[in-house]
């Protein structure tokens, strides 16, 4: 393999492309999707995309930013998004906050906002809200104490590789994670673990294997929930590794692996992220048959019933 490039916080920013434009008081996506809830439920979960100032923290394979700020929004901004999302999505009875890096980021969010926006979803069953486990501080037990219903924190734990996560630039590490689930469960709020097939330099095999070791050591440490994201260039950092030999997209195969694999361990919720391979038009008719039995397991979370499901789906009818 050649010699990979040096990454830090000036190589990742010199690759970027542009950013989106955006209206800072408007969320730059919402959507409603079904989801298997902590209670075991499928039921409608609302997602709003925060417009805020980009993430301090400059992760490796990140692309989140194409859709922040390099500046702060105005005060008041980010609480009129939520409150202006949820009028066009008033039904679902749990909603997640993603802003594309930390919600407990006093410059992506004013405490002031945080304390409107609690008041906007204080009714809602379940908020999940997204932060690096370093800010997952008083802030956040503070937030919770808010709300009715119960917070969930989704944290990125990408890998438990210790190679991989060299290369991540994450500032971080596996203590800084495990330090804040801990202080998350001891509160009773939810911990939600992002972990990423095939992180650079990792080959198909070992990209599966470390995805694997990373959910049970997720569970081992107290999160609740898994969500298996392959990993994606488009960001420009991830294509000079791909240059370098040390990247390659994972095979959809790998990810339905990873995500049964995950449930067989029956220690929280797994999720396999559909949400880039559906948009791919290149799919064999293999890999769509794959990215239907993880859709139908992300919501069963019963590797029998989509058996069955699989089974029932072959017989010839009578």
């Amino acid at each position: 393999m050649p010699a990979l490039p040096q990454v830090t916080d000036k190589w990742i920013l010199s690759l970027r492309g542009p950013r989106a434009a955006l209206d800072p008081r408007r969320p730059y996506a919402w959507l409603i999707e079904p989801e298997r809830t902590r209670a075991g439920r499928v039921e409608e979960v609302a997602t709003i995309f925060l417009t805020n100032k980009e993430c301090p923290f400059r992760c490796l394979m990140c692309d989140l930013w194409r859709h922040t700020t390099a500046e702060r929004v105005p005060e008041g901004a980010v609480a009129e998004q939520v409150a202006w999302a949820l009028r066009q999505m008033p039904g679902p009875r749990h909603v997640k906050l993603y802003n594309a890096g930390n919600f407990f980021d006093l410059q992506a969010i004013p405490r002031d906002d945080r304390r409107r926006i609690g008041e906007r979803v204080r009714g809602h069953e379940t908020v999940i809200v997204e932060c690096h486990p370093r800010l997952v501080q008083r802030d956040c037990l503070e937030f919770a104490e808010r709300l009715q219903g119960r917070l969930e924190v989704a944290m990125g734990l990408e890998t438990i590789d210790p190679a991989a996560m060299a290369l991540l630039n994450k500032r971080m590490t596996l203590d800084d994670y495990a330090g804040a689930t801990r202080r998350l469960t001891r509160a009773e709020i939810t911990a939600r673990a992002f972990i990423l097939l095939r992180c650079p330099p990792q080959s198909e095999s070992e990209g599966i294997a470390w995805a694997r070791r990373s959910i049970a050591w997720a569970f081992e440490t107290g999160v609740e929930c898994c969500v298996v994201i392959p990993t994606r260039g488009g960001n420009g950092a991830m294509e000079r590794m791909a240059e370098a030999g040390a990247f390659e997209p994972p095979a959809v195969g790998s990810l339905l692996e990873v995500l049964e694999y995950g449930l067989s361990l029956r220690g929280g919720r797994v999720f396999a992220d559909l949400w880039d391979l559906r948009q791919r038009a290149d799919l064999s008719l293999r890999e769509r048959e794959q990215i239907d039995r993880m859709a139908l397991l992300n919501l069963t979370q019963d590797l029998a019933a989509a058996n069955a499901c699989a089974g029932a789906a072959r017989e010839p009818a009578a």
